[in-house]
């Protein structure tokens, strides 16, 4: 099996369970539960390992953490916004 098919196969899995969160988030707008400082340090990760796939020229990496840092960042985003109109950052 060519290592790429696996690499694309790790991508769409854990890219994809964000979807849920964000859908949810989306329509409740409810981030009360959710931990700023696991999605801040996760953000800081996903970014890490983007540039780690693009010095490897991995596209698999590339492309899994472009759409999950794009999901996260949603989240974070979400989650900050919904703290500053409650005020309790």
């Amino acid at each position: 099996m060519n290592q790429e098919i696996i690499g694309y196969l790790a991508a769409f899995f854990t890219t994809v369970a964000f979807i849920p969160q964000v859908y949810k988030i989306f329509k409740t707008n409810q981030t009360e539960d959710i931990s700023l400082a696991l999605f801040v340090t996760f953000c800081l990760g996903v970014v890490l390992w983007l540039v780690y796939g693009i010095l490897l020229s991995s596209m698999p990496m590339i492309f899994a953490n472009s759409v999950t840092l794009s999901l996260t960042l949603y989240i974070l985003y979400k989650i900050i916004s919904n703290k500053f109109k409650q005020k309790t950052i």
